[in-house]
């Protein structure tokens, strides 16, 4: 007697059906991506916005530090 998985696997290993449900999923997937999509344009945008945050504030600190250095040496 077969298992679940079994019976999944001989299922879509017929080319007809994995065909059928790519057809199936197709519009599906679309719509998610529809919705979705001006989210990931926004996570990205954040994410090059905050790595120039960091760099800003990489430089500050380098520019602070030679600063006092500079004090503590003269």
């Amino acid at each position: 007697m077969k298992n679940i998985r079994d019976t999944c696997i001989d299922f879509f290993k017929n080319e007809d059906t994995r065909r059928d449900i790519k057809d199936i999923m197709k519009p599906l997937v679309q719509f998610i991506y529809n919705e979705i999509y001006i989210y990931l344009w926004m996570i990205c945008i954040y994410h090059v916005f905050f790595i120039f945050i960091v760099l800003v504030n990489l430089f500050l600190l380098l520019q602070l530090i030679r600063k006092t250095n500079k004090q503590y040496i003269i």
